[in-house]
């Protein structure tokens, strides 16, 4: 996406737009209207993304001591339908949507966190461990049914990953005792952030999980901050 001044957005309770892409909410399902230049070489991104929920869940959870940053999974798992006409390509499969919101920058409130989700045969399982700055860590573990009823259960224990390839971004996740958890794929293994397909076990169930590890230490790095323009370009203004 790219970066843009105040005056691109414009939104109200259904619709949100910025710049030349926007999100819309008709009722039942979350349209996405993209229109981007993809860094570091540009090229153009065109197309639709549209999310179809199960469930919504009741509302957010708050992240750190002071209540400044709250997490909601809105729909642990989706119905996705993605038409793009640059590149050409369309997917259907199952998602997962959520939404963040902070009264502060991310890197004042955290150091690090993880994120594991996937599905179950019930609905989804949610694993979300935060380093806080201040405060003790959080670990979250949610079991998520389709109708959107969220039973808290207790957090497994820790299952170290390896770190990433080329930028050794540490990764870790929870997963039940006894049971190996294995990275399965490396999707983005960028400087300050990795997001990967873990072989895991959950509650007693075998999940092909999505996992991601953000290490805000790295990202709020002088010479982090210096790359950002390259992978996220900048509108004037």
């Amino acid at each position: 996406m790219t970066e843009r001044s105040r005056q691109s957005l414009k939104r109200c309770s259904t619709h949100l737009e910025i710049g030349a892409s926007s999100l819309s909410w008709d009722g039942s399902a979350l349209m996405i209207d993209i229109n981007e230049t993809c860094m570091p070489i540009p090229s153009k991104i065109r197309g639709t993304v549209r999310v179809i929920p199960e469930a919504v869940t009741a509302g957010p959870v708050t992240l750190d001591t002071r209540g400044r940053h709250r997490w909601w999974p809105i729909s642990p798992r989706c119905r996705v339908e993605v038409a793009l006409n640059s590149p050409d390509l369309s997917w259907n499969g199952t998602g997962y949507f959520d939404t963040n919101a902070g009264n502060e920058a991310l890197e004042d409130a955290f150091t690090t966190w993880d994120w594991c989700r996937g599905n179950t045969d019930r609905g989804a399982s949610i694993l979300y461990n935060v380093e806080r700055r201040y405060g003790p860590p959080l670990a979250l573990a949610l079991a998520i049914d389709r109708t959107g009823k969220v039973e808290h259960f207790e957090p497994p224990p820790i299952a170290p990953l390896p770190s990433t390839r080329w930028w050794r971004i540490a990764r870790q996740t929870r997963a039940d005792a006894g049971h190996p958890v294995s990275v399965a794929e490396t999707l983005v293994d960028a400087p300050f952030y990795a997001r990967s397909v873990l072989k895991t076990r959950i509650a007693g169930q075998p999940v092909t999980a999505m996992h991601e590890s953000l290490s805000l230490d790295r990202f709020r790095a002088g010479w982090v901050q210096a790359l950002l323009p390259f992978r996220m370009p900048r509108a004037p203004g």
